[in-house]
């Protein structure tokens, strides 16, 4: 992540201990499903409780050998455990463990998108009933237009931000997955009964199907909302300034030449282009 963008608190999810911390979560419950199931000693979950801890650096030392990061997470946290260390992955593929952690942190961020995303909302919304009779000008083709209300400009944007938590809800909802269902998706090595529990305990749903990974499509609409509501909040971040500001036009023509032309206009080429890939991906299909 960029830093100077990013928030302190979502940069916290997304580090690189972060990360590990997320992948023993999931490690941490599979030997408490695999102890309820008699797959591991009692006296060796309790050590793997009570010692497992990860440390990035180690981590990054062993990957240099190993060359696979999974592979050089559970060796260094079956070396801070001890001997009990053998029952750590017991059953799972390094996917299990990556993406159902990856949903662990996709959850959390979207947790504080929503409740930012909430406040914002409650500004907006005294902005709106603070700026009821506040008159301004409207503004229409990048000139002065019929007289509105800041008010109401207000109001439009609690509107599109309301339309904006939904659909953050709805992506939390949607990559809230997690799956243990191993290498090819056939749970050949561990029971669902285990997904289930452990996906439960993760505050996650077991995907209903899968192959070595979560379905991509599932991150793809995550990230196509977060993407959404980033440029809704540029757009009010920058518009407020704007709508002060005045063109200077000399005169009609000008005004043309501003809103009408090629130079200035791309909506027509970017229509055209759109055409043109939806007539290309017809004959794909």
């Amino acid at each position: 992540m960029i830093r100077r963008y990013t928030l302190p608190e979502m940069g916290a999810i997304w580090t690189d201990r972060a990360r590990f911390e997320a992948m023993l979560r999931v490690e941490l419950a599979v030997s408490r499903a695999q102890a309820a199931r008699g797959a591991v000693p009692a006296d060796a979950l309790a050590a793997i409780e009570a010692r497992a801890a990860v440390d990035p650096d180690r981590i990054a030392e062993i990957e240099k050998t190993t060359d696979h990061d999974v592979i050089a997470f559970v060796s260094q946290v079956a070396e801070s455990i001890g001997p009990e260390g053998r029952y750590l992955h017991l059953g799972l593929t390094s996917s299990d463990v990556i993406d159902t952690a990856f949903a662990v942190q996709m959850v959390q961020s979207a947790d504080i998108l929503i409740a930012d995303v909430e406040q914002l909302r409650g500004v907006i919304a005294k902005k709106a009933r603070d700026h009821m009779r506040t008159p301004m000008i409207g503004r229409s083709h990048g000139i002065h237009a019929e007289p509105t209300t800041f008010g109401l400009k207000m109001a439009l944007m609690h509107d599109e931000f309301g339309r904006a938590l939904e659909r953050l809800r709805r992506a939390r909802e949607t990559v809230a997955v997690g799956k243990l269902s191993g290498a090819v998706g056939t749970s050949a090595h561990l029971s669902p009964k285990v997904e289930e529990y452990v996906c439960r305990n993760l505050g996650l749903r077991p995907a209903p199907i899968a192959t070595q990974v979560i379905q991509r499509d599932i991150h793809a609409e995550f990230i196509g909302e977060s993407v959404t509501r980033a440029l809704m909040e540029i757009q009010l971040e920058n518009h407020i300034p704007v709508i002060h500001e005045v063109l200077l036009l000399e005169n009609q023509e000008q005004a043309r030449e501003r809103c009408l032309t090629t130079k200035h206009n791309r909506g027509t080429e970017a229509a055209q282009t759109a055409l043109k890939m939806a007539a290309v991906m017809n004959n794909l299909a």
